[in-house]
């Protein structure tokens, strides 16, 4: 299966530049549970779209330190290309600002979160999980960065999991949306580095939660095997 990677990072930071990129992040994280899963990657925030969607098999977004709220010409664009999917019946994935991409394009609405960061570890409750969510556990456990979220889904979508902090966590529309708020593709290693770059930029204490969090389990695999569920039941 062929799918269009949206990379909408815009760091540039030492912190982006020593790691993988977003599309080598997904490959790491789906390879072992979907290697037939291939990303072609396009780097949004550059202006590097698909000519058309002919030839994909659907498409992901990722994350980003960017608001979907800004008037960057790149988000427009990106915005549009998920209308577009969804109006051709590809199943679109996004996770964190692809998960508030896709509600903005599709109707919802995103804003601050109401309680400032969420940083590191999240346990996340299941609510009603989709058929694709196999083995779904009570909750899992799951790396989050975000300072926005979905405050209202787009009209239809079903919420699949969400905490009391970020009640639209994943989000469903059908059978060929799917989205969360959390970053499967995160790992341990980037996080730490992660919660040190943003020490002097966030409160005191969402860095002291996001260190303190690390020190559970995650469910990434859980996620990846999600993921990979999805687009194969979505094209059949």
């Amino acid at each position: 299966m062929h799918i269009a990677f949206l990379d909408a990072n815009t760091d540039r930071s030492p912190l982006a530049a020593r790691n993988p990129s977003e599309a080598e992040k997904f490959r790491a994280l789906l390879q072992p549970h979907a290697p037939e899963l291939v990303l072609h990657d396009f780097r949004a925030t550059e202006g590097a779209f698909p000519e058309g969607l002919t030839g994909f098999d659907g498409i992901m977004v990722s994350g980003s330190p960017a608001s979907v709220n800004d008037d960057g010409a790149w988000i427009a664009r990106l915005l549009d290309l998920i209308r577009t999917a969804v109006a051709q019946e590809l199943p679109v994935f996004g996770a964190c600002f692809g998960h508030q991409a896709v509600a903005q394009a599709l109707g919802g609405m995103v804003g601050r979160n109401p309680q400032g960061w969420v940083l590191g570890r999240v346990q996340v409750p299941t609510l009603s999980p989709a058929p694709w969510m196999t083995g779904a556990p009570v909750s899992v456990g799951l790396h989050a960065a975000h300072n926005e979220q979905v405050l209202v889904p787009p009209p239809g979508a079903q919420v699949l999991g969400g905490t009391d902090a970020t009640p639209h966590g994943h989000l469903a529309l059908g059978t060929r949306v799917f989205s969360t708020q959390y970053h499967p593709e995160i790992t341990s290693a980037f996080m730490d580095e992660l919660i040190e770059a943003l020490e002097d930029e966030i409160a005191p204490d969402a860095i002291s939660r996001a260190r303190t969090s690390r020190a559970d389990p995650l469910d990434s695999g859980l996620m990846a095997e999600w993921i990979a569920h999805f687009f194969a039941q979505a094209r059949g």
